[in-house]
């Protein structure tokens, strides 16, 4: 359940918070009051699209926050095994803060990435908005819907599908890059032997450009290096030099010890680094000694990190991703010599995978034309309840003989709205009004047997009115019984059935306009329903409209919930 939205220099918001309860959450305000700002910010945080103009003018950044508690142990799990965070109590915090145009999204607290935030969401909320109800018109929507009232069994016969389909893809796509004529199949075979060879004949090690590099460098420097050591030996080891200056140091510093037992210590110290020093002055003449400059060795190694280089700049930026590229063309050298008969093969392996993709598609369908008559039943029913008195709803499921990763059917929702009349597709005969009440019957049937706790409906009462505006607030009412359910409204009807009303107000402070939303109790939401029955002013005669309308939802909701 979402139990909190805090709201921080979003759009009109300076900043908000809202606590949700459980049942049935009505939104009402007056048109441009901004409503639909609270459910842009859960979607906001769920990891909807963003821009930088919608942080409020003159602030730095915009934060959305929702609170969740969880009480299904099952979902706790669930949500764990995401790797994502959630409290003993069972409370998740999910936040999203935007500045500039960057966002960053948390969920109590540790960083998560957007796609991790989208999956996330669609475990504990379902925001049904206009452009929802748009998408219904679309036939993949109508399959994945009717593919997910079909359950788990669906899931992993999809998931085997898509495996499979992914792998024929794969053998078609070989046999694409050999199915070419004998011009191209030479010319593609001339191109990889010229690259095997020329790859081949340079011997290449792992790590050798690395190597020769530093050679090369050491060489190229010689005579800084020696110039600078030649320095270093004068230095030490001249006559008026450190060493002998150490010497004869170490040698005064025992004839002061000799007088003084202390001093023994800091002699030796003395001697030791004496001794350090013609370390340092032989280990120098060894250096000079084996690095003699070899002008052919330096010829060599530049010629040898020429050949790398070129090398390198055609195939791969090191010596390992050229021996990579060396065995994929050697690969590719092979079944371009035998493309014929590797062709057959990969005929013979796609018929086997056409095969395993049929049978399994064969499945689908059948789960999908069994399932699509408890559906269309459920739905039926569904829209009588929601004023469709004589509604014909069907769910047509026609095999393509098309592989595709999710089968190879078409499926498509058919309705009747008059007796007599033809089902047709939904995009030819239902109207927005019509297509809002359509998906809400398709919510109600699905709140049945998802375990979403949260229901967000922004939108469900576009075109309808009158007695069809009271069947689509019952209907809400019936799943708020068993979900928390989040409504913004303009109808009336709709608001009377709120077990919790809010309302969203506009106004001006310090010349500045603000969204602000209070939770209303029981004489402000009267109010709030006698306006939206009676217009600006609230009469008499509009707050007892108001309170009939009221009484009548309640007794409604008890008959529902009964």
């Amino acid at each position: 359940m979402l139990t909190e939205v805090n709201v921080k220099n979003l759009a009109l918001i300076r900043e908000a918070s809202v606590s949700f309860k459980n049942g049935l959450n009505i939104l009402t305000g007056e048109t441009g009051a901004g409503k639909s700002i609270i459910i842009d910010s859960i979607a906001l945080t769920l990891g909807a699209k963003a821009s930088a103009d919608m942080i409020r003018q003159g602030a730095e950044y915009a934060l959305t926050e929702l609170e969740f508690v969880i009480e299904d142990e099952d979902l706790r799990q669930r949500i764990k095994d995401m790797d994502m965070p959630v409290e003993e109590d069972g409370t998740i915090i999910l936040s999203r803060k935007l500045k500039d145009s960057r966002s960053s999204f948390k969920v109590c607290g540790e960083s998560v990435s957007a796609k991790q935030m989208k999956e996330l969401a669609s475990l504990l909320i379902d925001i049904h908005g206009q452009h929802e109800h748009q998408s219904l018109l679309k036939k993949e929507r109508q399959r994945e819907l009717l593919d997910a009232y079909c359950g788990k069994e669906m899931e992993d016969m999809l998931g085997s599908a898509a495996v499979k389909y992914s792998e024929l893809k794969e053998i078609e796509g070989k046999m694409k890059a050999l199915d070419m004529d004998d011009t191209a199949r030479k010319r593609e075979l001339s191109l990889a032997e010229y690259e095997v060879n020329e790859i081949e004949a340079a011997n290449i090690r792992p790590g050798e450009e690395d190597e020769l590099e530093e050679r090369f460098k050491r060489m190229k420097n010689s005579e800084n290096i020696f110039e600078a050591l030649g320095k270093v030996k004068e230095l030490l080891s001249s006559d008026d030099g450190i060493i002998d200056a150490a010497g004869r140091a170490v040698r005064e510093m025992d004839s002061a010890a000799n007088f003084d037992e202390r001093l023994k210590d800091t002699g030796a110290e003395l001697s030791g680094a004496e001794d350090i020093l013609r370390s340092v002055s032989r280990q120098i003449d060894d250096y000079i000694e084996d690095s003699e400059f070899d002008g052919e060795e330096y010829r060599q190694t530049e010629e040898r990190l020429d050949v790398l280089n070129r090398l390198m700049a055609k195939y791969g930026n090191s010596g390992e991703k050229i021996l990579e590229y060396l065995e994929k063309r050697k690969k590719e050298l092979e079944e371009l010599g035998d493309a014929k008969k590797l062709l057959l093969d990969l005929g013979k392996e796609k018929e086997k995978k056409e095969e395993e993709l049929g049978k399994i598609n064969l499945k689908i369908h059948d789960l999908r034309v069994k399932t699509a008559g408890s559906l269309q039943k459920d739905i039926t029913e569904t829209l009588m309840d929601l004023n469709f008195l004589k509604v014909s709803f069907k769910i047509d499921v026609s095999d393509t003989g098309v592989f595709s990763a999710h089968g190879s059917d078409e499926v498509q929702f058919l309705i009747s709205l008059n007796p007599g009349e033809k089902e047709k597709p939904l995009s030819d005969v239902a109207s927005g009004g019509e297509l809002s009440r359509i998906m809400l019957a398709l919510k109600s049937v699905f709140a049945r047997k998802d375990a979403i706790g949260t229901l967000i409906f922004d939108e469900i009462d576009t075109g309808i009115s009158g007695k069809t505006a009271w069947k689509v607030s019952e209907k809400m009412a019936a799943i708020a019984k068993d979900h928390q359910v989040i409504c913004i409204t303009h109808l009336p009807q709709i608001a009377a059935m709120a077990d919790t009303h809010f309302c969203i107000e506009k106004s001006e402070s310090a010349g500045r306009t603000e969204t602000e939303i209070s939770a209303l109790d029981g004489e402000g939401s009267l109010n709030e329903l006698a306006r939206m029955l009676g217009g600006d002013s609230v009469s008499d005669m509009a707050l007892a409209n108001a309170s009939e309308l009221k009484n009548e939802a309640g007794r409604a909701k008890k008959t529902i919930r009964a």
